[in-house]
């Protein structure tokens, strides 16, 4: 099988990584939401051997993420967990964390490319998932004031938009509210390359 690649996985691994030691103490257990290719997956265990990731994702990805989980022979890749934004995934996922209580929750690009309800549900099930002082990590773009942070988002919004019309960069806004009902708070708000953001809240 010919593994998928990401180059946008590849360029922002290591800057999300610098992210995620500043705020873990390298001995977590972190539920990845959305593994995709499982670059990052891979990346991030690798060079935090003390982890454990759990990877999940959609049932149709999980061939390729259990060959390049097998490749890589990281013994701190647990998975991937069937993981379905539109089902109760904690229903699915906890049986497998029991042995694990998870503290962190982690996702890349994807409140973009799934529809609102969808961001509704992620949030809901990630407050419910997280113990009080759990982290949750978000990384990808966002609008700020309803206004894109660069023209190169606003084409990619476009794009998202044709594809999905459900689908399209979140107001930063609408992101914090929604998370504040589920007493998630925004701890940091941090720039990063490719006009893309990294979130960390914090469950109260």
């Amino acid at each position: 099988m010919e593994l998928p690649f990401s180059q946008a996985c590849e360029n922002n691994q290591q800057p999300i990584l610098e992210q995620l030691a500043t705020f873990l103490n390298g001995e977590e257990s972190i539920l990845e939401v959305g593994s995709g290719t499982g670059q990052h997956a891979v990346y991030f265990a690798k060079k935090l051997p003390n982890i454990t990731w759990f990877s999940a994702d959609l049932a149709i990805n999980h061939p390729h993420l259990t060959q390049r989980f097998k490749e890589s022979t990281l013994a701190n890749i647990c998975g991937p967990l069937e993981l379905d934004l539109s089902q109760d995934w904690l229903t699915s996922t906890r049986p497998l964390l029991a042995n694990k209580a998870v503290s962190v929750v982690y996702s890349a690009n994807t409140l973009h490319i799934v529809s609102w309800t969808l961001v509704e549900h992620f949030f809901t099930s990630v407050s419910e998932l997280l113990p009080t002082h759990g982290l949750l990590f978000v990384y990808g773009p966002f609008n700020y004031q309803g206004r894109f942070t660069s023209p190169s988002n606003a084409e990619f919004d476009l794009w998202l938009k044709e594809r999905d019309a459900q689908s399209g960069i979140r107001d930063i806004e609408a992101i914090v509210k929604l998370a504040n009902q589920q007493k998630l708070t925004l701890k940091h708000d941090i720039a990063m390359p490719a006009n893309n953001r990294f979130l960390v809240f914090q469950k109260e």
